[in-house]
């Protein structure tokens, strides 16, 4: 029985997580939870899967998680999530946690010794070099869980790198593929937050909307795949069935489809190398009938220039990209902030920050904070 700790289990890709536990009956056991805010529901799910170790973020709701499980270990706080990300007395840690304060727990379990299932693309944009050298150094996968990386991961099983010609990886468009440009101004934060196929968390949602999710996808590629930045593009395919492509340097393509369930990837990341005969909801192509692909405006989309430049000038900047879109992309749910500021902000942040050659963790921290102070400087400037 494979051994499972899974951080951020509150969330969508933690709940659905468990959702796979559920119909693999018996071939995984659940060590340890971690919420931010829900401690109802954690609670409840350690209460299922009898998990003796929890921790809720918030310590506001330690007392609450203390009085539903007198028995188990409660943690709390940052200090807490990163004590149970050093646990290595299990098989997989599941990042489900969202947003640059996931990065630290993927570099925790790593030092553990312990695989990782990545839903967290910020520890790779962040700390790509850095994680991929850990790695090596302890003998530790990387399993991605996002749909288009676990397209792609399975697009490359058997293939030599040599061999491979390009990375397409594929977007939806979000909810603003075909508005206007000129509309822009107008959008609303609850536009924002319908997304056209997917059920996600409103911050992932948010990213979809600008396309800096597929912009931060194509550095996590970067770095999860080794291939040149050169040889990565994006796609906008509406219909969110194929989830990626690859082809390969005699023209052949290589895709991976399904209908838009994050269910199916998540398995593939626990069962890995195997296919579990576990079937979700089957594609039918005959109902499907039509799958179109476009290039995406970079007008429209700024964000994915943002993301192409970072990589591309190397260093710090990605850092910079990540945490200023965190910020922005917050202060935007909290209405702070119009949508057409969201990219304005995140490029005037990385072209302020002190630009690092080679960060280290200690220089990655430093950034985070540097970029919160432009940030509000440039956020109660531009909200006035």
């Amino acid at each position: 029985m494979k051994k499972i700790g899974i951080l951020g289990s509150t969330g969508s890709i933690g709940t659905q997580t468990l959702e796979v536990i559920d119909k693999n009956s018996g071939k995984y056991q659940v060590d340890f939870l971690s919420a931010k805010t829900n401690a109802k529901l954690l609670c409840e799910q350690a209460k299922k899967y009898n998990v003796k170790t929890i921790c809720i973020l918030d310590e506001s709701h330690f007392d609450f998680c203390k009085r539903k499980l007198p028995e188990a270990e409660i943690l709390f706080g940052r200090k807490g999530l990163l004590s149970l990300a050093s646990n290595n007395q299990i098989d997989l840690m599941v990042n489900a946690l969202v947003g640059s304060s996931g990065m630290q727990p993927t570099v925790n379990a790593i030092n553990s010794g312990v695989d990782v299932a990545l839903s967290n693309k910020e520890s790779m944009v962040m700390a790509g070099s850095y994680i991929n050298d850990l790695c090596d150094k302890n003998n530790v996968e990387i399993f991605p869980m996002d749909s288009e990386h676990s397209a792609i991961w399975q697009c490359l099983r058997g293939e030599s790198m040599d061999q491979i010609n390009k990375i397409i990886l594929t977007g939806s468009g979000g909810p603003f593929r075909t508005k206007p440009i000129k509309d822009f101004d107008n959008i609303q934060l609850e536009d924002a937050l319908k997304h056209p196929n997917w059920d996600m968390g409103k911050k992932i949602t948010i990213d979809s909307a600008t396309m800096m999710n597929k912009g931060l996808e194509v550095i996590e590629a970067y770095w999860l795949f080794k291939v040149p930045i050169e040889k990565i593009e994006i796609i906008v395919h509406p219909q969110s069935i194929v989830h990626s492509l690859v082809e390969f340097i005699d023209g052949s393509i290589k895709a991976q489809l399904g209908l838009p369930d994050m269910k199916i990837p998540i398995q593939y990341a626990l069962s890995y190398p195997n296919h579990d005969n576990i079937k979700w909801q089957s594609l039918d192509l005959s109902k499907i009938k039509l799958l179109t692909f476009e290039s995406p405006d970079l007008k429209k989309f700024p964000c994915i220039k943002l993301a192409y430049d970072a990589i591309k000038k190397g260093g710090s900047h990605p850092v910079a990209l990540n945490v200023a879109n965190d910020i922005v992309v917050e202060s935007f749910l909290n209405r702070d902030i119009s949508f057409n500021q969201i990219p304005k902000f995140i490029e005037t942040a990385i072209e302020h920050h002190s630009y690092i050659n080679s960060p280290d963790l200690n220089d990655i921290n430093n950034i985070q904070t540097e970029i919160e102070d432009i940030l509000k400087l440039i956020i109660k400037k531009g909200s006035r």
